[in-house]
């Protein structure tokens, strides 16, 4: 029987999203979600994630005709297909879970994972910005900061699977934030939505330019701590102070870019999440900052691109370009 189809599963540390895909990249049906926070078992959560896997398959008419199981997962490693010391899983923990091979033999299927943001790369190759390209760096901007590089058409692992943590390299030496990972100055502590709404509090205590952006700025009249979408909707009444905190986050991004292009020259870099969402707010600054830092052979040769994966569905899309 012709195998048309494959399954991405996107594992978050709330919820787990799970799709089903054809060969053009179509997620045939609404994704299943279920909740990854309610069980501190790994075989609990890996038992109800088959079941589910295995409905969604009756409902769609696809089972014996699936390829395999791609999986896209915190902490997740593509060589031997573990997750390894997942502090955001509730089942996660400080220890090494051996997802690919509890999954495959409950469900019969191959199965393939890596971290998240390599699963967005792979998605982006298979499906989406990066269509054609052999070298490019996918920066995913929500909760943290998470990346996949490819060169020359493969996604890098490095020796031990872990390459590529790009948004724990270091964006402030010197009295930088402590970042949820434990170290000083990370680009997630800048670049991320906790990071911009970060950067947000800290110019409202600041009174930063109180006079220029007087108290009426919407920043300074909330209440309780700003959060990005707080920010950003800030951003878009015209008030200067929200505009100042994009502007700063898009300029530490953009420093870093620079950097990150020194190493691996790549095409483009392809930009994915809720903070990327902002658009011009957060891309124009990064853009500028990152062609200042430059070095003269990429200056203005290397374009910041969104993602035109649709939301709802990248995430099981680059899971389920593992599987093909």
């Amino acid at each position: 029987m012709e195998q048309d189809f494959v399954v991405g599963v996107d594992i978050g540390g709330q919820t787990t999203k799970i799709g089903m895909v054809d060969r053009k990249g179509t997620v045939i049906s609404e994704p299943r979600i279920i909740r990854s926070d309610k069980h501190t078992d790994e075989f609990l959560f890996f038992d109800e994630l088959s079941e589910a896997i295995d409905k969604l398959a009756a409902e769609t008419n696809t089972a014996g005709k699936i390829k395999g199981v791609g999986i896209g997962a915190p902490n997740g490693n593509y060589y031997d297909g573990t997750i390894v010391h997942a502090p955001n899983l509730t089942w996660g923990g400080r220890k090494t879970i051996k997802v690919a091979e509890i999954l495959s033999e409950k469900l019969g299927l191959p199965v393939t994972l890596t971290n998240d943001a390599n699963a967005a790369a792979v998605g982006e190759m298979t499906y989406g910005s990066a269509i054609g390209m052999k070298n490019f760096i996918m920066i995913t901007l929500g909760t943290g900061v998470g990346s996949g590089i490819v060169i020359n058409g493969q996604v890098v692992y490095g020796h031990d699977g872990f390459a590529g943590e790009l948004g724990h390299t270091t964006a402030v030496r010197y009295n930088g934030r402590l970042c949820n990972c434990g170290r000083i100055g990370c680009l997630e502590a800048y670049a991320s939505a906790i990071g911009l709404a970060r950067t947000a509090r800290e110019f409202v205590e600041a009174n930063v330019d109180r006079d220029e952006f007087n108290q009426r700025s919407p920043l300074r009249e909330i209440s309780e701590p700003v959060t990005s979408k707080e920010v950003y909707l800030a951003a878009l009444q015209g008030d200067g102070l929200a505009k100042k905190v994009f502007d700063y986050t898009g300029r530490k991004l953009g420093e870093s870019l620079a950097d990150f292009v020194a190493f691996s020259a790549p095409q483009a870099i392809i930009l994915f999440g809720g903070l990327a969402k902002a658009g011009d707010f957060i891309i124009k600054p990064a853009e500028q900052a990152m062609n200042e830092q430059m070095l003269s052979i990429w200056k203005d040769k290397v374009p910041l691109i969104l993602s035109i994966l649709p939301e709802s569905d990248a995430a099981i899309l680059g899971a389920s370009a593992l599987a093909w």
